[in-house]
Protein backbone atom coordinates (compact mmCIF):
# COMPACT_ATOMS: atom_id res chain seq x y z
CA UNK A 1 0.00 0.00 0.00
CA UNK A 2 2.01 2.93 -1.25
CA UNK A 3 1.35 6.72 -1.84
CA UNK A 4 2.83 9.14 -4.23
CA UNK A 5 4.84 11.90 -3.28
CA UNK A 6 5.73 14.81 -5.75
CA UNK A 7 8.09 17.27 -5.07
CA UNK A 8 7.88 21.40 -6.85
CA UNK A 9 10.58 23.69 -7.34
CA UNK A 10 12.73 24.48 -4.07
CA UNK A 11 11.79 21.04 -2.67
CA UNK A 12 12.31 19.04 -5.82
CA UNK A 13 16.26 20.77 -5.76
CA UNK A 14 16.30 19.78 -1.87
CA UNK A 15 15.22 15.74 -2.01
CA UNK A 16 17.28 15.28 -5.40
CA UNK A 17 13.92 13.85 -7.59
CA UNK A 18 10.60 14.78 -8.38
CA UNK A 19 8.88 12.30 -7.27
CA UNK A 20 8.72 9.17 -4.83
CA UNK A 21 7.31 6.37 -3.67
CA UNK A 22 6.83 5.90 -0.11
CA UNK A 23 4.27 3.74 2.50
CA UNK A 24 0.72 4.82 2.71
CA UNK A 25 -1.07 4.85 6.47
CA UNK A 26 0.60 7.47 8.07
CA UNK A 27 0.06 11.20 8.91
CA UNK A 28 0.95 13.96 6.73
CA UNK A 29 3.25 14.78 9.91
CA UNK A 30 4.92 11.11 10.29
CA UNK A 31 5.43 11.36 6.61
CA UNK A 32 7.40 14.77 6.41
CA UNK A 33 9.86 13.43 9.02
CA UNK A 34 10.10 9.97 7.19
CA UNK A 35 11.33 12.51 3.88
CA UNK A 36 13.58 14.88 6.24
CA UNK A 37 15.27 11.66 7.84
CA UNK A 38 15.92 10.14 4.27
CA UNK A 39 16.89 13.08 2.31
CA UNK A 40 18.56 15.43 5.27
CA UNK A 41 18.54 18.98 6.35
CA UNK A 42 18.28 20.43 3.19
CA UNK A 43 15.04 19.45 2.32
CA UNK A 44 14.04 19.33 6.13
CA UNK A 45 13.99 23.39 6.18
CA UNK A 46 12.16 23.27 2.85
CA UNK A 47 9.47 21.27 4.74
CA UNK A 48 9.27 23.30 7.15
CA UNK A 49 7.90 25.95 5.28
CA UNK A 50 6.32 24.05 2.72
CA UNK A 51 2.23 24.02 1.87
CA UNK A 52 0.97 20.48 1.05
CA UNK A 53 -2.00 19.05 -1.33
CA UNK A 54 -3.56 15.44 -0.94
CA UNK A 55 -4.56 14.78 -4.30
CA UNK A 56 -5.05 18.69 -5.14
CA UNK A 57 -6.79 19.64 -1.74
CA UNK A 58 -4.99 21.32 1.07
CA UNK A 59 -4.02 19.39 4.01
CA UNK A 60 -5.95 20.89 7.11
CA UNK A 61 -5.93 17.73 9.38
CA UNK A 62 -1.66 16.93 9.16
CA UNK A 63 -2.60 13.53 12.13
CA UNK A 64 -5.21 11.82 9.51
CA UNK A 65 -3.50 8.59 7.90
CA UNK A 66 -2.69 9.20 4.62
CA UNK A 67 -4.54 6.98 2.91
CA UNK A 68 -3.08 4.45 -0.06
CA UNK A 69 -3.17 5.74 -3.83
CA UNK A 70 -3.27 9.25 -2.71
CA UNK A 71 -0.70 11.67 -4.36
CA UNK A 72 0.73 14.18 -1.69
CA UNK A 73 2.54 17.24 -3.41
CA UNK A 74 5.15 19.07 -1.87
CA UNK A 75 5.02 22.99 -2.26
CA UNK A 76 7.51 25.40 -1.01
CA UNK A 77 6.94 28.94 -0.57
CA UNK A 78 7.65 30.52 -4.31
CA UNK A 79 8.62 34.16 -4.88
CA UNK A 80 7.70 36.12 -7.83
CA UNK A 81 5.57 38.61 -8.78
Amino acid sequence: MQLTVRYFAGARAAAGRSEETVAAGRSLDELVDELADRHGERLAVVLKAASFLVDGLACHDRRAPLPAGVTVDVLPPFAGG
